[in-house]
């Protein structure tokens, strides 16, 4: 494992989008295991591929319930909605408010090739859209906006949770009935 470069600013690498990734194999381990390592020596949230300048549809991510290393991605509901302050990884020293979905449940292949599927609240949610953006060639910047009258960012870091809610299931097969997913919450911002 080693810890790769996070490109920053204006590398053309953050406005690409991501291919997918065909092939499960050691250089994915690698990949994988170089980027969660990267993460938590940045001490960072998340992490997509294209921001260690690998242009595949990859990201990881831990916001404080365990790693979870995300494959070919596909959003699949989102509702609600929150709003906090977000930086980036890619944009030392920047933050803004953005307003996200406060729930996502996405589907997305572990590194052996399963097609897990999982429900996020809160801080994991947040999480989850920010990455799934920097697979399409988007950052955080471009949804920054005024935050509410009234709004301050020690009132956000109040409302944190100490536990953010992610949680994953092998996703059921076509024509198969899943069980109800349970739905755990968080609030907060994201250091990415």
């Amino acid at each position: 494992m080693a810890v790769r470069n996070i490109f920053t600013d204006d590398a053309s690498c953050l406005y690409k989008k991501a291919r997918p990734v065909e092939k499960f194999d050691k250089k994915l381990h690698d990949l994988l295991d170089d980027m969660s390592e990267t993460m938590y020596a940045a001490e960072g949230v998340g992490l997509a591929a294209p921001q260690v300048g690998i242009l595949r549809r990859i990201f990881v991510m831990d916001c404080g319930d365990g790693l979870i290393e995300a494959v070919n991605p596909e959003i699949i509901e989102t509702s609600g909605e929150q709003g906090g302050m977000e930086g980036c990884l890619s944009f030392p020293e920047r933050r803004g408010y953005v307003v996200r979905p406060n729930r996502v449940v996405f589907r997305a292949y572990n590194r052996i090739g399963e097609l897990m599927e999982y429900e996020c609240e809160g801080l994991s949610a947040r999480c989850v859209m920010h990455e799934t953006d920097h697979l399409d060639g988007h950052v955080y910047l471009e949804k920054v906006t005024e935050p509410p009258e009234g709004f301050t960012e020690e009132q956000a870091e109040d409302e944190r949770e100490p536990e953010a809610g992610a949680k994953a299931e092998a996703a059921p097969e076509a024509g198969a009935e899943s069980e109800p997913k349970s739905e755990p919450k968080s609030k907060g911002e994201a250091q990415e």
